[in-house]
């Protein structure tokens, strides 16, 4: 009788340990697995959602839809249109969940802000600039570098055109906090 005790407590406690080992490991899997997660796995499962977005010092709250979501920027349906925002210039976002989904790899969502940047001045659009001071500017993006952009300042309204330019200034894409078109 006294063997069968020992030898149920024995396993009872060969059974406990072996559920503490797999709880541990199963917690450092979950761990290791939302280590890699970046800001835009998590955002891609809040496409169509309402999130506030803020640029810090000077820069008032964004408040829009999400659109789409890339490697370096985000696309929201905010108030005055649609922006698109560097990540580099986000201090915070509000309204995000635990959910996260990684990148499916789709071509587009891989390329860089610069990209896109440079599809609107190839395209001449005429976009608002919102910088993290908060000022605005209006005009046609000229030229993109590798970390900064030359904007010719004009009226949203007229197309780019020599007369109509006051200025073209050369903006650092660090401090850029939206982009947007029209």
């Amino acid at each position: 009788m006294r063997w069968e005790q020992l030898f149920t407590d024995l396993e009872g406690q060969l059974e406990a340990e072996q559920r503490a080992v797999v709880d541990g490991d199963v917690a450092d899997l979950v761990r290791a697995e939302r280590a890699r997660l970046t800001l835009p796995d998590r955002l891609r499962a809040h496409v169509g959602e309402q999130l506030t977005w803020s640029m810090g010092a000077g820069e008032t709250s964004v408040t829009g839809e999400l659109l789409d979501v890339g490697v370096d920027w985000v696309l929201l349906r905010a108030r005055r249109g649609e922006m698109l925002i560097p990540l580099a210039a986000v201090h915070y976002v509000t309204g995000l969940s635990r959910a996260a989904t990684p990148s499916t790899g789709e071509v587009a969502r891989r390329l860089g802000l610069t990209v896109l940047l440079r599809g609107l001045s190839r395209d001449r659009a005429a976009v608002r600039v919102r910088l993290r001071s908060g000022e605005e500017m209006t005009g046609t993006i000229d030229r993109v570098g590798a970390d900064h952009l030359d904007l010719a300042v004009h009226a949203a309204d007229l197309p780019r055109r020599s007369e109509a330019v006051r200025e073209v200034r050369c903006l650092l894409l660090p401090v850029i906090t939206g982009v947007t078109v029209g």
